[in-house]
């Protein structure tokens, strides 16, 4: 696909992203972050706007493939606050997603502070979230080239390529910093490790399954 295609798409889900964004409103036109400030708030503090460059706005190589040659065989390359520092305050980030032929996976994750909004470029993607507790409803959907799908702020959601041929889709999010948490990873993987004995009784394992569990996902964070 052309650059030129992958920017608009990029422009249009930035655009489309802004109608829900969950960041606070910002009270002046822009808020760089000043990375260099040792002072702790909600987000980054403002780098002194005399010596905002165009550089603070701006990010190449979204037209880049990722690696996708991982175990999961997928990759994500987010473009929040800390690669446009320029983001900071305007409640919005976007993303590329990379997957392989035949079961790349984005696996189930949660973004906290974020709606996502994604759309395929190419490829076909079956895609679904999660609702929340007591229903844990599933709502999926298979997705081809130029379809858009949306997934809640904060409820478990993944995509899965289950096509032939390499998939890349663009995702637009509703925070400057959505967050990620990864369910498999941190319930499995985190550090230090949960009690094996609550993993066993949670997921009605064994504790040599769940010894294995760990021993995979920790590897991986």
């Amino acid at each position: 696909m052309a650059p030129q295609t992958v920017l608009l798409l990029a422009f249009l889900v930035f655009a489309s992203s802004q109608a829900f964004a969950s960041d606070p409103s910002p009270l002046q036109d822009f808020c760089v972050a000043d990375n260099t400030s040792q002072v702790l708030v909600n987000g980054f503090v403002c780098k002194n706007p005399a010596i905002v460059k165009p550089e603070d706005f701006f990010f190449e190589g979204l037209d880049k493939a990722g690696n996708t040659s991982i175990k999961i065989g997928s990759s994500v390359n987010l473009v929040n606050v800390n690669k446009i520092a320029g983001l900071n305050t305007l409640g919005i980030s976007i993303a590329r997603l990379d997957f392989a032929p035949y079961g790349g996976l984005n696996p189930p994750h949660t973004h906290p502070r974020a709606t996502e909004i994604l759309t395929v470029v190419e490829g076909t993607l079956y895609v679904g979230f999660v609702t929340s507790s007591p229903n844990n409803t599933l709502f999926a959907k298979v997705l081809n080239k130029g379809d858009v799908f949306v997934f809640p702020e904060g409820l478990i959601h993944f995509q899965f390529n289950i096509g032939p041929v390499p998939a890349f889709a663009i995702a637009g999010l509703s925070s400057q910093n959505p967050g990620l948490i990864t369910i498999a990873n941190a319930v499995f993987g985190s550090n230090p490790p949960i009690s094996d004995d609550v993993l066993a009784k949670a997921f009605q394992l064994d504790k040599k399954t769940v010894d294995w569990l760990q021993a995979q996902l920790s590897a991986t964070n």
